[in-house]
């Protein structure tokens, strides 16, 4: 098994266009739990102009799926991302570790040609 069977295998995809590792998945359902009245809580993943590269991920709790939306489920999860978003976030990975330094939410994005040192910003 190479290194990519073993990506692959730790990921949980979405049509393609997305996917999130069992640990973002993990941390996003514990993230939601200490929030009030989180009934019905989703994900809102997308990008905005902004950073030192160009353009900047955001991630927040949404309520309501707007009219131009994609929604995704991962695992009793849903997230949901604008589809002018989705240009620029084909092939994403979310994932999430714990390491003291750099530890967080990362996006790997094929599609960026650039990013920031802390990546949160990026180039398409």
């Amino acid at each position: 098994m190479n290194n990519n069977d073993v990506q692959k295998k730790n990921e949980v995809k979405a049509e393609g266009l997305i996917s999130l590792t069992p640990d973002a998945v993990a941390e996003v359902k514990r993230l939601i739990s200490l929030q009030e009245d989180n009934e019905g809580l989703m994900l809102r993943v997308g990008v905005e102009g902004g950073g030192c590269s160009g353009l900047s991920y955001k991630m927040e709790f949404a309520r309501e799926v707007e009219e131009f939306d994609r929604t995704f489920e991962f695992d009793g999860i849903t997230v949901v991302v604008d589809a002018k978003a989705l240009i620029y976030m084909d092939g994403t990975t979310i994932e999430y570790n714990t390491e003291i330094l750099n530890g967080g939410f990362k996006f790997n994005n094929p599609m960026s040609t650039r990013s920031c040192g802390c990546g949160s910003s990026f180039t398409v």
